[in-house]
């Protein structure tokens, strides 16, 4: 069975160094899964720390690659910040890219801290291809969350019966739930899941909270020293405004106030840095679920030599153990 390697874990964990290191080590190449990094022009609040003078070049048609040290990395830069795009898009993507990797005897190594992108490539995601029905979406617009709740809960009352806290809170949540609900109504079908089956390994990277924040906040600064605010504005410049899909992501929707005049520049930051945390909470929570992955705590001496250890014997078709 063709063998792909998953990288994953919460936000600063050096999760695309360590990648690069085992590509090359392993001839592999990198397949980014990271749903802010997919926009063009938004490279330094995604975190992309190309090289100066990248180039990228196009192979499967709109897709191609950016290559740091001497490492080809797949899923930069695949749509303009004006579009949509979403788990469908991203699916379609990586399965593509993915094999193109393999046909060329390259080690696919999906990287990333989007859950569900990983999720949509290694097990499917039933719902991913069902399309957006911009009508509904606009009419579900306005209403509470109690509204949308009750909405779903009339046309799928299982689907409401198991949402989680954090769901029934999320309208954008409920009203994609209430979308797939309608299509199952009136279409009468059943989605299928679309995916191929890989040897996957999956290697999961972590530390303590207090070293992790501390890495996240450093991040932060670094990016805002590379010059966030006037990629930012660049963005503007070329059409990009506040309602655009890409512009909610993190590490520019905390943006909003500052430009707009409404909170100093200090702390807009600080927002930012806080929700980096929450979000690498949410991530770990996402991830800790998932009981294939071999987790390594990056603040250990000599993590990385186990880490290729375990690589090793996988790849080798070995054993897969720790010890």
């Amino acid at each position: 069975m063709t063998k792909l390697l998953i990288i994953c874990g919460p936000t600063a964990t050096g999760k695309t160094a360590l990648a690069i290191d085992i590509a090359k080590k392993f001839g592999g190449e990198i397949v980014s899964a990271d749903s802010r990094q997919v926009y063009k022009e938004m490279d330094i609040g995604t975190g992309k720390d190309l090289p100066k003078g990248s180039t990228y070049k196009a192979v499967l048609g709109n897709y191609g690659f950016y290559e740091i040290k001497g490492v080809k990395i797949w899923g930069y830069d695949l749509v303009e910040p004006t579009k949509q795009f979403s788990v469908a898009n991203y699916t379609r993507f990586a399965q593509k890219t993915i094999q193109h990797i393999i046909k060329r005897g390259k080690l696919p190594i999906l990287v990333g801290g989007t859950g569900l992108y990983i999720k949509a490539v290694v097990d499917g995601i039933p719902t991913a291809f069902i399309p957006k029905n911009e009508s509904l979406r606009k009419n579900l617009a306005g209403k509470t969350l109690a509204e949308l709740f009750e909405n779903l809960a009339q046309l799928d009352p299982i689907k409401a019966a198991l949402l989680n806290v954090s769901d029934r809170k999320n309208p954008r949540r409920l009203i994609r739930a209430i979308e797939v609900a309608q299509w199952r109504l009136k279409s009468g079908r059943k989605e299928k899941i679309r995916i191929k089956k890989y040897d996957s390994l999956f290697i999961g990277l972590n530390a303590p909270k207090n070293y992790l924040f501390e890495k996240i906040e450093k991040r932060v600064d670094e990016r805002i020293n590379r010059g966030l605010e006037r990629e930012i504005k660049k963005l503007f410049e070329k059409g990009v405004t506040w309602e655009s899909q890409a512009m909610s992501s993190l590490g520019y929707r905390q943006w909003k106030l500052y430009f707009e005049k409404k909170e100093t520049r200090d702390k807009v930051i600080d927002i930012w840095k806080n929700e980096e945390k929450k979000y690498a909470k949410r991530q770990i929570t996402w991830f800790k679920k998932d009981k294939r992955i071999n987790w390594f705590d990056i603040s250990k001496r000599r993590w990385r030599n186990y880490v290729e250890k375990l690589i090793k014997k996988w790849y080798s078709n070995a054993n897969v153990s720790k010890n």
